[in-house]
Formats: structure tokens, sequence, C-alpha cells
């Protein structure tokens, strides 16, 4: 198995929306997309499956010289060989996935969010950048994409919070920022017992409404000119702005269970998308 075969069996296996992305992509495009994210799920994984946290700091650190071995072309993993043709071409710069480390390192030391910019900058971390780097594969890196990028990452990453409330409750997380739960009267504890009240629904649909203003904006930010090439990041916000309307129709009962959506809508939404240029989903989602 070589490199870029290595990082096409982690995209699949993962099963993400940002996978139907990818296989609209010409084929240079889709390597390079793809090795930026089999990076950013070996590096997510580690968090996930190590249950010490020592040895998670440890895996975090080695892929920490695997970026500096990757930017002195001396790249070892198979992940970093594939992404290794592709940073300078599409400008992906070692301080980006640094920063995406560095997002998974703050899982490590926060399990809980005070306020909301402590959360932006999680979300930046841990989506945002991911979104700069994906621009420029995608085609531009100016200053309104860039912003576009950025904004859309973090709507990506409030979407992801809101849909797993539940099963981060059943780590000990709560990403929601403490200051809302104390807006809403919602107690961390009746987060951890799955509590569906008034008071949680309306918590819920606070944090609904920041993703919504943040896919809003993203869309405003984008210059019409690179709609199109752009048009891999609008099929993800396709999807995750349809999943976040379904969040809200099942009125936010996330405590207990996964809502998604299903492999055939994902790939409709992402099809739509890509025909129609973007166009219905800047319109939709800038309203």
């Amino acid at each position: 198995m070589n490199p870029d075969q290595y990082c096409q069996e982690k995209a699949a296996r993962s099963g993400s929306s940002f996978y139907y992305a990818f296989l609209f992509l010409p084929p240079e495009r889709r390597r390079a997309i793809t090795a930026l994210y089999a990076f950013c799920r070996e590096v997510d994984d580690v968090v996930d499956e190590c249950k010490e946290s020592s040895v998670a700091r440890m895996k975090l650190a080695w892929w920490r010289t695997q970026v500096d071995a990757l930017y002195q072309g001396n790249a070892e993993h198979p992940v970093m060989k594939a992404l290794a043709p592709h940073v300078g071409q599409f400008g992906i710069q070692d301080r980006q996935l640094y920063a995406v480390i560095e997002g998974m390192e703050m899982d490590l030391d926060q399990l809980r969010y005070p306020d909301w910019p402590s959360l932006e900058r999680y979300c930046w971390h841990a989506a945002g950048v991911v979104g700069e780097m994906s621009s420029g594969i995608f085609g531009d890196t100016s200053p309104g994409t860039l912003e576009y990028a950025r904004r859309l990452g973090t709507a990506f990453q409030l979407t992801n919070i809101i849909r797993d409330v539940g099963d981060d409750a059943r780590r000990g997380r709560i990403y929601l920022p403490q200051e809302d739960l104390d807006r809403y009267k919602v107690r961390p504890t009746e987060i951890f017992n799955g509590m569906h009240s008034d008071r949680y629904v309306e918590l819920m649909r606070f944090q609904t409404s920041r993703a919504r203003e943040y896919y809003r904006t993203a869309m405003q930010a984008l210059p019409d000119s690179e709609r199109r090439a752009q048009r891999p990041g609008l099929m993800m916000a396709a999807i995750y702005a349809t999943l976040l309307d379904e969040i809200e129709a099942e009125k936010w009962q996330v405590l207990d269970q996964r809502i998604s959506l299903t492999p055939i809508r994902k790939f409709w939404l992402a099809w739509r998308t890509w025909v129609g240029g973007g166009r219905w989903v800047v319109q939709r989602l800038s309203k």
C-alpha cells in the first residue's frame, strides 16, 4: 500500500461528510485534501483512542516531530509522505499543522470552556485552520476566501458540538460554554444525566443560532469569483447545515442518541452543490 492509498483508506473508513466532497475534485487536489484530512484524523484518533493522557501527549509530541521531518524533506509516516508533494504547491504551512495538533492537546487539557471566546479559539484549532489549508487546496487564499474558510470551519465545529452533546458528556466533557449554561439556568449535571428540559431546548436553540450566524457570515465573506473553486467546502456546508436543520427538527434530542444524515442524502447534497456551482448553498445560508 502506497502513502496515497493509505490516506484514501483512512478517509473512506471515517465515514465523514468531508469524504463526499473529495470525490468531485481533480486527482491532484483530491490527493492533497485526502492527505490533509488523513493527518487530521491521525492526530484526532490519538485523543479518542488513548485512555492515558500521558500516552496521548507522547504521541502528539511524536506527530510534532513528523511535521518537522516533513518540512525538512524527511517525511516518515505514510500520511506525511502523501502530504509532502503538496505543502509547497498549495501553501500549507508548518504553523497550521502545529495548530491542529495544539487543538488536540487542548482536548487533553480542558474538559470545559468558560465562555465563547475560549471555545471559539478551540474551534479555530480544531476546524478553522483546517478550513484555511483546505481553501488553498481548493483554489485561492485571498483574504476574503480565508475569512470564509475560517468561519465555515467554526460553523462545522459548532455543528459537531451540538450533534455530540450527549456523546461528549459520556466522556466527561461539555463544550457548551459555562456562561451560556448559566444564562439559560442549565446545570452541568443535567447535561451529564441527559435531562431534556425547556431550559435545555432554549440553550441549544441559542447554540444553533450561533452556528447559523457563522454559516451566514462565511457565505458573505466568500468572493463570487471563488465560489466555483470552493465548491468542495460549499458541499460540506450543504451537508452540515442540513444536519443542523435535522437536529433542530428533532428538538435537539442529542443527549441519548446521535442524529445523522444517510449516505445517499449526503451524496445528493454534494452532487447538487457541485453541478450548481455552489450558488444555491450560498443563497440559502446567506439569509
